[in-house]
C-alpha cells in the first residue's frame, strides 16, 4: 500500500497498528525503512511504548561491514535505507521471516544520493516474490499512482489533516492566505518584520519555524530574534532556559559557535543546520517539542520527516546557494515538505506557512510558484554509473543475478525500468558489469553463460563502498610502499568518490597549490592536469588536511576557524573516514599487503578518537577517550605497564579522572589497590562507596 496524505495526519499511527497486526497476530517481523538516523532515533523512542504488548524493538545505523546477527532476537528493526541494504548484502537469516516492510519518506526515491538505496531494497523484495507486505509513506508526492503501480499496491491519497494549513505571503507589513484573508502583522519598535511574525506567533501561544537558505543566515536570523523573543518569556520560562543554555555548552567541546547557540537558547531562540553535533541538534529539537524554545532559524535538513512542528512556518529564503551552479529556486516538493510542518496536533486549531517576500511583484511570483503548484513528479535515478556499479555488484554477490541477463532482468523490476524502460539504461548496466569484471570484482564464463563475484567481489559488496572507491584503494596499495605519513593514506580516503570534499574558497587555492607541490610525492595516486579534476584534487586535499589537524588534537574551535564549518561538519566527515578506512584495511588484508594493512588500522584508530601516535596504548582502555588519554600522557603514564605502577592517590591527581575511572584503568590493566588507599579516596564527598573486593590487594 501507499499512504500518501499530508504531514501529521496518522501515517506513522497507520505503519504502527500493522507492524502490531504482522508481529502479534502473524508471528512476523517488521523492517521500519527511514532515511535519515535522526528520524531512525525519534522512531525509536516513539515504538519504545510497544514494550508493552512484548514486542522487541530496535534501531540499526551506521557500522555497514556488520552481520548484527543480535537483530534476529527482535520483533520491529528501525534502519537507515544505507544500513537495511548493507545488511541484505550479508543475507542474515532474519531475512527470511520479515512478513513487513515500511518505507519511510518514500518520495526521496527521487534524490540522488539517498534514492537509488531505497529503491534497490524494494526492487529486491519484488524481484524474489518475497511474499512481504510493504507500506510506503509520503506527504508529498505528485506521482502516487506510479509509485503505487511499480509497487503493485492499493493507493490511498487524501488532503485531510487534523490541524488545518493555512499558505500565504508576507509582505510589507501583511499575509495574504490562498483563501482570501488578508492579515495585518502588528508592528514592533524593533522595524524587524521576521520578529514581528515570531513575536505575534508567541503572544497567541504558538512557536515559530524560520527556513533559510544557508547556515549564516539561520545563525543570524537566530540573532535577530534573541531580544524580542526574550522579552515575551515569563520569569520561569527564562531560568529554564539558562538551565539548557548551560546544558548546550556542556555538549561536546566548548567552541565559539556553541557560545552562541547558548545564547540564543538562553533568549528562547536557536538556530538549527547540519554544522551542529548531534546532540545539539537533538537538544534544540526536543526542546522546541517541549516549549521551551519559541523559534528555530533552520536550513531546510530540519524539514526532513523529524517531528519538530510549530503554529507557524515562516520560509525566510526560497532559493539556495548550489556549488557550481550559483542561486537556485528550491522545489515544490521541499516547500512541501517545509510547509507541512506547521500545525501542532493536540495544541494548533490550525497552522500557518508564510514566505517571506520583499515586494509585491515577488508575493505574485511566490503565490503562482509555490502555494498554487504542485509538487514535482519523483524520478528514479539509479540508472546512473555511481549506483548501479555498488547495486550490480551487490545483485551477484549475494547470488541475485547469475548472468549479464539477469542482472538486467533484476533491474527490470526497478522504478527506473518503471517509469523509462530497462532499454534506457540497459547499456549503463552492461558498462558497469565490463567495469566490475576489469576490476576483478566480477568473473565471467567464456560464452558470458554465467557470472559471479570474486573473493574480492564479495568483500566490496559487504564493505558497502563504491566499487570504484575500491579500485582506486587497490590501485594505490599496489604500490607496496611502506613508511608513509598519516597524510598519505588521509588523501587517498579522500580521493574516493565515497568520501563528502570541502569547498574550496578562492582565498584558499594558493596556499593548497603550496601544500600539493612541495608533498606531492607523498600522494598514492597521479595528479591529473585537467582544471576541473585539479580542483576537485585540492578539493580532497583540503578535506584530507581538515582530518589531519583532528588526529594531531587541534582543539575542536581551531579547526571549526580554520575551515569554516561546524563541530557536526568535522564528527561527519570523521565518521565516513572511518568507513573508508576500514575498509582500506580490510582490502589490505584480503591482498596480503601487510605494509598497509597495519599503518591503516593504527590510522583508523587516531581518527576514531582524534588523537596523536602516542596515545594509541592508552586509548584502547575502555572509557579513555582522548581527553583523558591526553592527561594521563601529560602525566607521565605513557604505557600500559606505567599505569599498572600507577597509585590511587596519584591517579586521582589528574584532572578528568574521578574514583569511577580510576578504578575501571586499575580493573583493565591488573594494578594493585590497597585497602587504605582505596578507602581514604572512595569516601571524599561526591563519590560512590565501592567494594575493596573489586580490586583485590
Amino acid at each position: 500500500m501507499v499512504l500518501a496524505v499530508p504531514t501529521a495526519s496518522g501515517k506513522t499511527l497507520v505503519a504502527e497498528i500493522c507492524a502490531i497486526k504482522h508481529i502479534l497476530e502473524r508471528n512476523g517481523k517488521v523492517l521500519y525503512l527511514v532515511p535519515l538516523r535522526a528520524l531512525a532515533s525519534e522512531k525509536l523512542d516513539e515504538f519504545k511504548r510497544l514494550t508493552r504488548l512484548g514486542i522487541r524493538v530496535v534501531m540499526s545505523s551506521g557500522d555497514y561491514d556488520s552481520l548484527d546477527p543480535e537483530l534476529g532476537k527482535y520483533d520491529l528493526i528501525i534502519a537507515t535505507n544505507e544500513k537495511a541494504d548493507s545488511l541484505f548484502r550479508h543475507s542474515p537469516p532474519w531475512v527470511d521471516r520479515l512478513s513487513l516492510v515500511v518505507a519511510d519518506e518514500i518520495h526521496l526515491l527521487g534524490e540522488p544520493s539517498r534514492g537509488p538505496t531505497l529503491e534497490s531494497i524494494l526492487t529486491r523484495i519484488k524481484y524474489l516474490k518475497m511474499g512481504v507486505q510493504v507500506l510506503a509513506l509520503s506527504a508529498t508526492v505528485s506521482n502516487a499512482e506510479e509509485l503505487s503501480g511499480w509497487l503493485g499496491a492499493g493507493l490511498v491519497t487524501s488532503d485531510w489533516r487534523p490541524v488545518p494549513l493555512k499558505e500565504g505571503v508576507f509582505c510589507r507589513g501583511s499575509v495574504i492566505f490562498l483563501d482570501g484573508e488578508v492579515r495585518q502583522v502588528p508592528q514592533s519598535s524593533s522595524g524587524d518584520p521576521v520578529a514581528d511574525l515570531a513575536v505575534d506567533a508567541i503572544k497567541s501561544g504558538g512557536q515559530m519555524l524560520v527556513f533559510t537558505g544557508s547556515r549564516n543566515s539561520a545563525v543570524s536570523l537566530a540573532k535577530r530574534l534573541e531580544g524580542p523573543v526574550h522579552r515575551e518569556l515569563r520569569a520561569s520560562e527564562k531560568s529554564r532556559l539558562k538551565a539548557l543554555s548551560e546544558r548546550i555548552l556542556s555538549l561536546g567541546e566548548r567552541t565559539k559557535l556553541t557560545e552562541r547557540l547558548a545564547r540564543s537558547v538562553s533568549c528562547g531562540v536557536a538556530f538549527h543546520h547540519a554544522g551542529l553535533t548531534y546532540t545539539q541538534r537533538k537538544a534544540i529539537e526536543d526542546s522546541f517539542r517541549s516549549a521551551q524554545i519559541k523559534c528555530i532559524c533552520a536550513t531546510p535538513t530540519l524539514a526532513a520527516g523529524v517531528n519538530t512542528p510549530a503554529r507557524r512556518v515562516l520560509i525566510y529564503e526560497y532559493r539556495r546557494f548550489e556549488p557550481g551552479v550559483g542561486r537556485v529556486n528550491i522545489p515544490v516538493l521541499e516547500y512541501k515538505q517545509m510547509a507541512g510542518r506547521a500545525g501542532r496536533p493536540k495544541y494548533d486549531k490550525l497552522g500557518e506557512a508564510i514566505i517571506f517576500s520583499r515586494s509585491e511583484e515577488e508575493r505574485d511570483f511566490l503565490i503562482e510558484q509555490y502555494l498554487l503548484a504542485k509538487p514535482e513528479k519523483v524520478w528514479s535515478k539509479l540508472g546512473v554509473a555511481p549506483s548501479l556499479r555498488s547495486q550490480v555488484l551487490a545483485a551477484v554477490a549475494v547470488g541475485l543475478a547469475r548472468s549479464r541477463g539477469g542482472v538486467i532482468e533484476f533491474f527490470g523490476e526497478s522504478f527506473c525500468a518503471y517509469q523509462y524502460g530497462i532499454d534506457s539504461f540497459k547499456s549503463s548496466i552492461l558498462e558497469s558489469v565490463s567495469f566490475l569484471i576489469n576490476a576483478g570484482m566480477l568473473k565471467e564464463g567464456k560464452e558470458g553463460e554465467w557470472l559471479e563475484a570474486t573473493a574480492l567481489g564479495k568483500r566490496v559488496a559487504e564493505l558497502y563502498i563504491d566499487p570504484k572507491s575500491a579500485e582506486i584503494i587497490l590501485r594505490a596499495l599496489a604500490l607496496r610502499r611502506s613508511g608513509l605519513p598519516a597524510v598519505s593514506y588521509l588523501a587517498l580516503v579522500c580521493h574516493t568518490p565515497d568520501m563528502p570534499k570541502l569547498y574550496v574558497r578562492g582565498k584558499e587555492i594558493e596556499s593548497l597549490e603550496s601544500y600539493l607541490e612541495s608533498n606531492s610525492d607523498l600522494l598514492l595516486f597521479e595528479v591529473p592536469e585537467e582544471d576541473f579534476e585539479h580542483e576537485m584534487v585540492l578539493s580532497e586535499l583540503k578535506t584530507a588536511l581538515l582530518l589531519k589537524e583532528w588526529i594531531d588534537e587541534t582543539p575542536e574551535d581551531a579547526i571549526v576557524e580554520n575551515f569554516d564549518i561546524g563541530s557536526g561538519d568535522i564528527y561527519a566527515y570523521v565518521e565516513s573516514a572511518k568507513w573508508i578506512l576500514n575498509a582500506a584495511h580490510e582490502l589490505a588484508r584480503l591482498m596480503g599487503y601487510r605494509e598497509s594493512a597495519d599503518p591503516i588500522r593504527r590510522l583508523l584508530v587516531r581518527v576514531e578518537n582524534g588523537i596523536r601516535e602516542e596515545l594509541l596504548p592508552l586509548i584502547a582502555l575502555r572509557g579513555i577517550g582522548r581527553v583523558r588519554a591526553r592527561a594521563l600522557y601529560s602525566a607521565g603514564y605513557r604505557s600500559i605497564e606505567d599505569l599498572k605502577r600507577a597509585s590511587v592517590s596519584d591517579l586521582r591527581r589528574i584532572p578528568q579522572i574521578g574514583p569511577e575511572t580510576v578504578k575501571s584503568i586499575l580493573e583493565q590493566v591488573g594494578g594493585t589497590v590497597t585497602k587504605e588507599e582505596w578507602s581514604s579516596v572512595a569516601s571524599r564527598k561526591g563519590t560512590r562507596q565501592l567494594s575493596i573486593d573489586d580490586y583485590g590487594t
